[in-house]
Formats: structure tokens, C-alpha cells, sequence
């Protein structure tokens, strides 16, 4: 009786009892013209029986994940069809010779399609020329595939396009001439994550209405501009070069030309002045920061790290954060100088990263007026100074490192006014702190002593949203008994303190067995004395304790056994006596772990005292400065089956 419906929305419905005979089911249905079954949990093939649904102009069957099977060419004979949506699909093979009115590789003039969408698909070859021969589109997705070689020239048809997405495939070679600045209403175009050579064209940056530009994760390796052209892309909200090849000082001053030739008012005609995400981050530019990089006045990220640019950081960058930057990354260049002590009252500052440069002298104090800071992270440099109490009004501050620089003093804070209760990360090591270790500020760091539920807990990552539909993930290193990890995607669940190689003594608190949530701990290469801590046995998901290099004293707590994620253990060169407690996972480590001390032994040592005299102890080693890099592509719950499967004792 419903032979006359002409529009099917059954979308997010329970359809798995049908099993294969959907499409059966549909074929009763003749003068349908809009199916809508995504998300219905549909499995089988798309069989034959929809091809009698002849007046189809809409299909969308998107994330039905158990629709297997290749796209039957029949769809070639729905000669209304305008959109057709079948992502998140188990597709395979190549596109068929006859679908979507023609073929890939070959689509006939007369389409009407115009809303191409393959993302999360199996397809792959190439993109015939022919593609240009669908003039009415006006998206295409085709992100996340396996499609390779050239993009064809033929594109330049394509007038009406709005939203095009070629990202994460196997496109390589040069970019063609698109002019694809033709096409008055272009507002999104991602080509990252192929592998395009070349340069970058001032080309790209002709577009009308284009508000995101991504060529990030390709092989670029020249930035041209022609500035002679007035600019038409007042829009432009996202820009990313990051990741490529990009390297000279050339590169450098056409950027800085690019900025200061269309920044230096904001009339429409400018292209910076709107933008609020711009990175070329993991390139190879040379030569110092522009000051009229603060001319963009809209700037929420800016990410120039993992470059070779030099110089000092433009006051005006400092001074700038009081409008709306919210990230400033310039980690990992060879920056100088100091930092400009003129932070504004209103800093927005959430995430700012500037290690690995040599930035020296005192950290300006005026940074306490950015109370919005998440991430702090100014390790790997050369400043002087003391612990940062002044942060004290940054309640939110999750992350904070300050390695490897000449900090000195002790960690405490006067009327302890010092409240880090999200504090997930903290890295102090390498060096001047010492003192003791301070009990009021450790009970502070609320996020740490919190166990999470194994189940029902909402695993976040650090990152920023910036209000336009994309995130800026924080990428971190830490270093762990030599070795350098880098982390991307930080899950909330991860903790870790690193104090090594500084001047702490005294003993270790009792309330760091308060630390439930710890995975990773780091005491080594200090002067600290007593046993160690009997709470110690409650820190349950700790994967990594490093002890080493100490005057630890007493025997080694038989809580230590119950420990059952430890996958390194450090607790040579100290005064450790008795007999190692007898646990599966304290036996597991190699010797090292336990060597030189006054009277240890037992398993995995031999079974009597491993005693020497003091005066033939031979020197601790240095703190390894030699790192390695492991990349963690992405962490999740699993983090403790990844630490233990790359970090072994040494």
C-alpha cells in the first residue's frame, strides 16, 4: 500500500534482523526518490532488487558497517541521482565502469550528482579525467581511500565546488593549475596527509570564500607567493603547512613578506587578519619570527615549532595574548633571548610551549595574569630562576615541565596558596631544586590521587577546540630512564612525575602512595635518604618507578610485589639491604635494577649479599643524555600495555 511513498527516512533504526533481504524489502517501493538507512545496522551486499527504484535521486546508507560488498554498477542506471553517500562502510575494490551516470574512470557530461562522498572507503586507483565531467558538483569527499598518482587537471571544471577533500590518500607529484580560485564559492580545501611535491603556490591562496586551507603532511618544499596580486581571502580561518619540507630562510621571508604585505590593515583585501589557525610546524624554515606575524589580529593557534628559525620572540606576540591567542608554539627551534615581561591582564593563554630553544634570564612574572593556562611547558632552555608560585591563579594547568634548565630553590610555596588540583603532568627534572620534597604541595595534586573507574570514565586527550571544528592536539615528550617518548594524544588517564637529577633530600612522603592514578615515577639522581615508602604498594597502575641514585636505605618494601604493572624498576646505587621480596614481576628485571647496594640479594641477584665496601662502590653513572625517540602514534585506555611493550630495563 505504500507504493506511491516518494520520501524513506529510517535512519539510527534496528535493521540487522532483516539480514540481507533489505533490499528485497525496498523493491516494493517504485516511485521512491529519497532512501535514508544510515545507521540502521544493515548488513549483505547492495543487490540487484534496488535497481527497480528507478526514480532514486537520494541514497544515503552511511555507516553501516556490515554493508560489504563492492558498488554494483546498476547505480550507473539511476539517471536522477544527485547525492549518493555510502562512508563508513565496509566497501572494497575498485569503482565499478558504470556508476554514478559513467564510470571511474570515465563519467559522462550529462550527471546531475552533486555530492560526492567515498570518506572511510576501501576504493583506490586513480581519479580519471573525466571527473571533470560532473560540473554540478559541489562536494567531494574522498578522504581516507586509497587513491593514488596524480590529481588530473581536469578538476578545473569543477566551478560550483564549495567543499573539497582529497586528504589522507596517496595523491603525489605536483598540483596542478586548478584554478579552482574560479569557483566563487570554495570555503574548504584539505589536500594533507598525501604525498604532493613541489612548492606552494600563491595559487591556493586566490580562493573567494576559502576559510580552511590544509597542505599539511605532503612534501612540499617551497613556499611562493606572489604578492603582487591583490589578495581575495578574507575569510580564511584555518590555515596548516605544518609537516612538510618547507626549509631556507627564503621560505621564511616570503612568509614574512606574505604577512606584512596583507596585514597591515585589516580591510577585506587582507588575507591573515581573519585567520585563527596557522601552522607550518615539522618544516625546515630558517630565519627569525616577523613581527608582523602580530598583525594577524584573530590568531587563536599559532605553530611555527619544529623548524630551524632563530632570533628572539617578538614582544609583540607577549603582548598580543591578551586578544584572542590561545596556543603559542614555537618548541624545538634555536630561539634566544629573553622573554618580554609585558603579558597583558587579559592573556588567553592556554597551551604554551616553547621548549627546546635557548631562551635564558628570568620567566617574565607578568605570565601569572594567564590564569587560562593548561599547558606550560618551557623545558630544554636556559632560564634562571625559581619555582613558578607565581602561576598560582592557573587552577586549570595540567601539564607543567620545566626540564632541563637552571631553576633553583625548593618546590614549596609560601602560605602554600598553590593549587594544581588537575595536574596530570609535572617535569621538573634536570635541575637546581633541592629541599625536601614538599608535603602540603603534593596534596594538592587532587587529579592524581583521583582512581579512575575502570568502566564508565569518558577518556578524553589534551587538546584545544578551536571553535571551527578541528582540535589542536598537545604533543609532549617525556624522558624516562634515557629514553625520549613522544606522546600525541595525551589521554586525561595518563599521569606522571619526573623530579630526577636535581638536589632533593630527605625522605620520600608518605603521601606519594597517595598517587593512585600514577604511571610514572621518577626520583633518581638526588640526595634522598629513609626507606622507601611502604604507601608505595597502592600506586596499582604505576608502570615505571625509578629510584636510583639516592641514599635510599632498609630493605625493599614487600608492598612492591603487589605491583603487577610495573614494567621498569630502577633502584641501583643506594644503601638497599635484605633479601628482594619474592614476587613474579620483582624477579622479571634484569640485575641492573638492583645493583650496587650495601647488602641486597636474592632473585634476580645471586643468593647471598651483594655488599661492597662504600670506598669500592664505583661512581653512579650520569644521568643518560643520549635519547631515543618512540613515537606514540596514538594512546588510549591501553597506554599501560604500550609502555611496557617499548621501555624495558636497561
Amino acid at each position: 500500500n505504500l507504493t506511491e511513498l516518494r520520501e524513506l527516512y529510517i535512519d539510527n533504526v534496528d535493521f540487522s534482523g532483516l539480514r540481507t533481504k533489505w533490499c528485497e524489502t525496498l523493491s516494493f517501493l517504485p516511485n521512491l526518490q529519497v532512501l535514508d538507512l544510515s545507521r540502521s545496522l544493515l548488513s549483505g551486499p547492495i543487490n540487484h532488487h534496488l535497481a527497480n527504484l528507478r526514480s532514486l535521486s537520494v541514497i544515503r546508507l552511511r555507516d553501516n558497517h556490515a554493508v560489504s560488498c563492492q558498488v554494483p554498477e546498476f547505480v550507473a542506471n539511476l539517471l536522477n541521482l544527485t547525492t549518493l553517500d555510502l562512508s563508513q562502510c565496509d566497501l572494497h575494490g575498485k569503482i565499478p565502469k558504470k556508476v554514478l551516470q559513467g564510470s571511474l574512470p570515465h563519467f559522462p557530461k550529462n550527471s546531475s550528482l552533486r555530492n560526492l562522498n567515498l570518506k572511510n572507503t576501501s576504493f583506490s586507483g586513480t581519479l580519471p579525467d573525466s571527473i571533470g565531467n560532473l560540473e554540478n558538483l559541489a562536494s567531494v569527499d574522498v578522504s581516507s581511500c586509497n587513491f593514488t598518482r596524480l590529481i588530473p587537471t581536469s578538476m578545473a571544471n569543477l566551478t560550483q565546488l564549495f567543499h573539497l577533500d582529497f586528504s589522507s590518500n596517496h595523491f603525489s607529484g605536483r598540483i596542478p593549475t586548478l584554478r579552482l580560485y574560479m569557483s566563487r564559492n570554495l570555503n574548504y580545501l584539505n589536500l594533507s596527509s598525501n604525498d604532493l611535491t613541489g612548492g606552494i603556490s600563491s595559487i591556493f591562496f586566490e580562493f573567494r570564500n576559502l576559510e580552511t586551507l590544509d597542505l599539511s603532511s605532503n612534501k612540499f618544499s617551497r613556499l611562493r607567493l606572489a604578492l603582487s596580486k591583490p589578495r581575495v581571502i578574507p575569510n580564511l580561518t584555518n590555515l596548516d603547512l605544518s609537516n612538510n619540507q618547507i626549509f631556507g630562510e627564503r621560505a621564511c621571508k616570503n612568509l614574512t613578506l606574505f604577512l606584512e604585505s596583507d596585514c597591515l590593515t585589516c580591510t577585506p583585501t587582507n588575507i591573515l587578519c581573519e585567520t585563527a589557525f596557522f601552522s607550518a610546524a615539522n618544516n625546515s624554515l630558517t630565519g627569525i619570527i616577523p613581527e608582523s606575524v602580530c598583525k594577524a589580529n584573530y590568531f587563536q593557534v599559532l605553530d611555527l615549532s619544529n623548524n630551524d628559525m632563530s632570533g628572539t620572540i617578538p614582544t609583540c606576540l607577549i603582548t598580543n595574548s591578551s586578544r584572542t591567542l590561545n596556543v603559542l608554539n614555537l618548541a624545538r627551534n634555536h630561539l634566544n633571548g629573553t622573554l618580554s615581561d609585558t603579558v597583558p591582564g587579559n592573556c588567553g593563554l592556554q597551551i604554551l610551549d616553547i621548549n627546546g630553544n635557548q631562551l635564558e634570564g628570568m620567566f617574565p612574572k607578568s605570565l601569572v595574569n594567564c590564569n587560562m593556562l593548561q599547558v606550560f611547558n618551557i623545558g630544554n632552555n636556559q632560564i634562571s630562576d625559581k619555582f613558578p608560585c607565581w602561576l598560582k591563579n592557573a587552577s586549570g594547568l595540567q601539564v607543567l615541565v620545566l626540564r632541563s634548565n637552571k631553576f633553583s630553590g625548593n618546590i614549596s610555596c609560601p602560605r602554600n596558596n598553590v593549587s594544581w588540583t588537575q595536574l596530570q603532568i609535572v617535569d621538573l627534572a634536570s635541575n637546581n631544586f633541592s629541599g625536601r620534597l614538599s608535603q602540603k604541595w603534593l596534596l594538592t595534586l587532587e587529579d592524581m590521587m583521583d582512581a579512575k573507574p575502570e568502566s564508565g570514565f569518558e577518556l578524553k586527550h589534551l587538546r584545544y577546540a578551536t571553535g571551527s571544528s578541528r582540535f589542536y592536539e598537545v604533543t609532549l615528550s617525556l624522558t624516562i630512564k634515557g629514553l625520549e617518548i613522544m606522546l600525541q594524544k595525551i589521554p586525561n588517564i595518563f599521569t606522571s612525575i619526573d623530579l630526577s637529577s636535581n638536589n632533593f633530600e630527605e625522605q620520600i612522603p608518605e603521601e606519594m602512595g597517595r598517587f593512585v592514578s600514577l604511571y610514572a615515577l621518577n626520583l633518581s639522581h638526588n640526595a634522598l635518604t629513609g626507606s622507601i615508602p611502604s604507601s608505595f604498594g597502592n600506586l596499582k597502575h604505576i608502570e615505571s618507578l625509578d629510584l636510583s641514585t639516592n641514599n635510599l636505605s632498609g630493605k625493599i618494601s614487600a608492598q612492591l610485589a603487589s605491583l603487577n604493572f610495573l614494567s621498569v624498576l630502577n633502584l641501583s646505587y643506594n644503601n638497599l639491604v635484605g633479601k628482594i621480596p619474592t614476587s613474579t614481576q620483582l624477579q622479571s628485571f634484569s640485575p641492573t635494577s638492583y645493583e650496587v647496594n650495601k647488602g641486597l640479594y636474592g632473585p634476580p641477584l645471586t643468593n647471598e649479599s651483594q655488599a661492597r665496601p662504600p670506598e669500592l662502590q664505583p661512581s653512579p653513572p650520569p644521568a643518560s643524555s643520549d635519547e631515543i625517540d618512540w613515537f606514540f602514534i596514538a594512546m588510549s585506555i591501553g597506554f599501560a600495555v604500550g609502555f611496557g611493550a617499548v621501555i624495558s630495563p636497561l
